[in-house]
């Protein structure tokens, strides 16, 4: 069944999109990520607008995150405290990401500066994150393998400490609010959540547990992508509705399901499959960043106009 978006001037399957938002819902249950990283080029791919991808898709991540942490809630793992500091962070983020966004729209460079930001990004934690769910997994299957403590690093020595009963921490506010301040920028620039960032930062660099991990990522992503989508609808009018209804649809059923298949399975095994889509994403955007320069001439006879 084809339906014309108007915001995006396109006509597109509304079965398609469904089953893209149910896709991506699935992948927020599971990761604790919103799943913008990989709906923002897939719709790229299917014709949509950057500029209208992005805007949109911080919509339908508001409702596949809340579905996804009434999951957690349910099984106390989510860290309210640490989730009301990044979220501080990610508020902030989200305003300078969003005056960075129409700087460049008005310029006309906003779908270069998108989707060179997803190559960069993506392919960086991608690959990141598969090198160390391979160490993990390897380690795993040691029978004798020593498991070393986390060592306190200088993150601990920093001031303004709060203790996260929850999350069994006792560190500065600052790390977390420095994070959500990156996250809130990508969430604005990239249409994303920002969990495929927030996810490792908060394992590796705060040190919080894993099972409080996801949930509190769904839950910080909740408020930032929702802030990020009125700002975009009020400044620069490219949230299609009619797009982030379908999304949205698809989306609140597919982390339900999402949720009770990460709880089956390993750690390890849910990064290592993560990373893996993170890279594939990555290399079909820059792909098509080499392979079609006609674009980025279009792009850069916008900005003369």
């Amino acid at each position: 069944m084809q339906i014309y978006l108007p915001i995006a001037e396109v006509s597109v399957n509304a079965f398609l999109l469904l089953g893209l938002g149910g896709l991506v819902g699935v992948l927020s249950g599971m990761f604790g990520v919103g799943g913008g990283f990989l709906m923002t080029p897939l719709l790229f791919f299917i014709g949509i607008p950057p500029a209208v991808a992005v805007a949109t898709e911080a919509n339908q991540i508001v409702a596949s995150s809340f579905s996804g942490v009434l999951a957690h809630f349910k099984r106390k793992t989510v860290d309210l405290r640490m989730g009301t500091v990044l979220l501080i962070g990610g508020l902030t983020g989200a305003a300078i990401g969003v005056v960075v966004f129409n700087y460049l729209k008005s310029l006309g460079q906003v779908d270069l500066l998108v989707k060179l930001c997803y190559v960069i990004f993506l392919g960086i934690i991608g690959s990141l994150m598969f090198v160390e769910s391979l160490n993990a997994i390897r380690k795993s299957k040691q029978p004798n393998a020593i498991i070393k403590r986390k060592k306190h690093n200088w993150i601990h020595g920093l001031p303004f400490k709060m203790r996260f009963r929850v999350s069994g921490l006792y560190i500065s506010v600052i790390p977390p609010v420095l994070v959500g301040v990156f996250v809130g920028i990508l969430s604005a620039i990239m249409g994303v959540g920002g969990g495929f960032i927030m996810v490792p930062a908060m394992i590796y660099l705060l040190g919080m547990p894993t099972k409080v991990v996801v949930g509190t990522s769904l839950f910080q992503i909740i408020f930032v992508t929702a802030f990020t989508t009125l700002l975009h609808a009020t400044t620069n009018y490219t949230v299609d509705m009619a797009l982030a209804v379908l999304l949205l649809v698809g989306g609140v059923i597919g982390a339900q399901f999402g949720a009770v298949i990460g709880a089956k399975l390993k750690a390890e095994q849910l990064r290592i499959l993560l990373a893996l889509m993170v890279i594939g994403v990555c290399l079909k955007l820059a792909l098509d960043l080499l392979f079609m320069p006609s674009e980025l001439f279009s792009l850069g006879a916008a900005g003369g106009h």
